[in-house]
């Protein structure tokens, strides 16, 4: 098995901005309430992976969203 999918310390769960974390974990928690999905804190071993990839899918579609907001606001258009 690679560190990759351990969890602990491995790229996957690295942060590029430590200091975001505790954003990062509500807005997670609040896109899952949104979807449905009984997310928690800790183990989540009993969802499935279809729940964890929507709540995943849907946080990088919102903040792609909000990043092109963003830049439509800024082109001074």
């Amino acid at each position: 098995m690679s560190n990759s999918t351990s969890g602990t310390g491995s790229s996957g769960s690295r942060m590029e901005v430590p200091q975001a974390k505790n954003a990062m974990d509500r807005f997670k928690m609040e896109v899952a309430s949104e979807l449905g999905v009984n997310l928690k804190q800790g183990y989540n071993g009993d969802l499935t992976s279809a729940q964890n990839g929507s709540v995943g899918g849907e946080m990088v579609r919102r903040m792609i969203k909000k990043q092109e907001e963003q830049m439509a606001g800024q082109s001074g258009e």
